[in-house]
């Protein structure tokens, strides 16, 4: 039987270690790190998602300012509220919650946010730091997963890795957090030629391509790793579910991650820390 890597369990774990850091700030600054979330519309995953930043926020004693607009803001007006906010010296973090309304630009809106203040770590000078390994905030997802297969005891380096989704957000930065750690990496998609092939060569395997239970018992070697980025509802059940088909995959694995309780808060939990990286940057630099 694997192992299940809790990240529910982690992330309680790190986030009282950052309340104890926290704690000192007012004495040490003056105040605590302000993280402001942006969320445009109504969309019933992305309001949760934003609740869980605000209760995480409070765990910690992040300082969190939640700012609401209507689906019909028009590009030109959020773009404005996000100047605003890069100006204001008391904002350490500025985060706009995806997906946004078809009429504005992500790219626009995340090239928007001071680099300084990209706490999602998506700015294009972030991501081109990262592979230039520079100074730069890493995306919390990739840095949840890196977190969370050292807390497991897993090996990275020279180990065969593959990652199955090629995202700015997820794909793309784990790829190169695993080659940082001297691992081996294939990064391929859904339509990968013979993708099951590709996927049984490899000792760590993590999924972030949004399909339900995309990934069967077929295409994974048994004591492989396996990491669940997805989080979807299941088409059967209406449950929530990974990209990975769990029930059949984890009796193969030697350790693996559960939809929900994995992947996600870790990736919250790294927000936190990321706030609290720049509020740092920002104390020093002031």
């Amino acid at each position: 039987m694997s192992r299940i890597i809790s990240g529910k369990e982690l992330s309680i774990k790190l986030k009282a270690e950052m309340a104890s850091q926290v704690a000192t700030f007012p004495e040490k600054y003056g105040r605590v790190p302000h993280l402001v979330v942006i969320l445009v519309g109504e969309d019933p995953a992305s309001q949760s998602y934003v609740r869980g930043k605000a209760k995480a926020s409070e765990v910690v004693g992040i300082r969190n300012t939640t700012i609401l607009k209507p689906a019909d803001i028009s590009e030109k007006e959020l773009l404005d509220l996000i100047d605003s906010l890069n100006n204001d010296p008391s904002v350490d973090g500025i985060l706009v919650q995806l997906p946004l309304p078809d009429h504005i630009s992500e790219d626009k809106v995340i090239a928007a946010i001071s680099k300084d203040k990209d706490v999602d770590g998506f700015h294009p000078l972030n991501v081109a730091a990262l592979w230039q390994k520079q100074p730069c905030t890493v995306p919390c997802t990739p840095k949840g997963i890196i977190r969370m297969l050292d807390e497991a005891g897993v090996e990275i380096k020279g180990k065969r890795a593959v990652v199955i989704g090629r995202s700015q957000i997820v794909g793309l930065p784990v790829a190169k957090l695993l080659l940082d750690r001297n691992a081996t990496v294939t990064i391929c998609h859904s339509r990968t030629v013979d993708l099951p092939s590709v996927t049984r060569s490899a000792e760590i395997l993590v999924v972030a391509i949004g399909r339900p239970r995309f990934v069967t018992a077929d295409m994974v070697s048994p004591g492989t790793v396996v990491i669940d980025v997805g989080v979807n509802r299941d088409p059967e059940t209406g449950k929530l579910c990974g990209d990975v088909d769990y029930q059949a995959v984890e009796p193969l694995a030697s350790v693996i991650t559960p939809v929900p309780g994995g992947v996600g808060p870790m990736t919250i939990t790294c927000l936190m820390e990321n706030t609290i990286e720049l509020f740092l940057r920002h104390m020093q630099e002031a």
